[in-house]
């Protein structure tokens, strides 16, 4: 397939082009920068709204992963404002932009987040579980809504539910390898929190898989099977590292340093079922953590 990837120098965009090119995909980046002469790439600048539509004529599909980090700090107003307006309006653009074509593409994969679902406890969410509350819900039902037009146009629109990504060359988890290598790690509040994971291996092959999929449309839980506690996360990272995990981090400490971000990032429990995944007959090269985590990081 010739497919457009959008957020191509983030976490999953930076590993899921060699991946769809290994595969024997044509891939054509979406940037905001300078396009070189002769690169596989076409410009577009989402907050000025502009985005050319005869860079993304000819595509088989679009994954659409662009959108402002969501843990780099404190959520101040001009943050929130950016993490709403990276994702909502770029998409909408992309999705307007997309519908006007001639011959649009047949599939958009538009990245979304299990955010959506806010705090639930150890209620098990599947894709028919409704959304919840507070910011991180309220940006992701918008971000999800954005893709209306790309609907109507009748192209195949996904919206990719993410759980916490785990990958060694960033993100959460490259984040905690330096305390939990000196044996300074351990769980982050009650620990009784669930953390819905999934290996960057499995993130490429279900991308892949829903791609080439034409039955699958609306939203997906991209997420193991198995999640686990976050006391459980942290007892397993330190059995693979070979330290211990005695160092809890108190839920005050974390809201006092990182205010509203701590309480919807790192001390929401969401325990997803990829019920869709699944159904669709893909199977998880890495459903259990450890496992993946050695796979990710080796004995450290």
């Amino acid at each position: 397939m010739r497919i457009l990837v959008t957020g191509s120098t983030g976490l999953v965009g930076s590993a899921l082009v060699p991946f769809l090119s290994a595969s024997g995909h044509a891939v054509i980046r979406l940037v905001r920068s300078e396009v070189p002469p002769g690169g596989a790439a076409a410009r577009w600048d989402p907050e000025a709204g502009t985005l050319d539509p005869a860079a993304l004529e000819g595509l088989d599909a679009v994954v659409h992963l662009a959108g402002e980090d969501i843990a780099g700090g404190s959520w101040t107003a001009a943050k929130k404002a950016r993490i709403r307006g990276s994702r909502v309006e770029g998409t909408a653009l992309l999705a307007r932009t997309l519908a006007s074509l001639d011959r649009p593409p047949a599939a958009l994969a538009c990245a979304s987040a299990i955010g959506y679902y806010g705090d639930r406890g150890d209620e098990t969410l599947t894709e028919e579980s409704s959304p919840g509350s507070g910011f991180l819900a309220s940006v992701c039902r918008d971000w999800e809504a954005a893709a209306t037009p790309a609907v109507e146009a009748g192209i195949r629109v996904l919206h990719l539910r993410f759980g916490v990504v785990l990958s060694a060359a960033g993100g959460a988890l490259a984040k905690m390898l330096g305390p939990f290598r000196m044996g300074m790690g351990g769980p982050i509040g009650s620990g009784r929190q669930y953390v819905s994971w999934i290996a960057m291996d499995d993130v490429l092959e279900a991308i892949n898989h829903l791609l080439s999929n034409p039955t699958l449309h609306g939203p997906v839980n991209v997420a193991s099977p198995r999640p686990v506690t976050q006391l459980e996360f942290a007892r397993t990272l330190g059995r693979v590292l070979g330290r211990p995990t005695v160092l809890a981090v108190p839920a005050f400490g974390m809201r006092l340093m990182f205010g509203e971000m701590a309480t919807e990032v790192l001390l929401a429990s969401q325990r997803l079922e990829p019920a869709r995944l699944l159904s669709s007959g893909y199977e998880f090269r890495y459903p259990d953590l450890e496992p993946a985590l050695r796979h990710l990081v080796g004995g450290g």
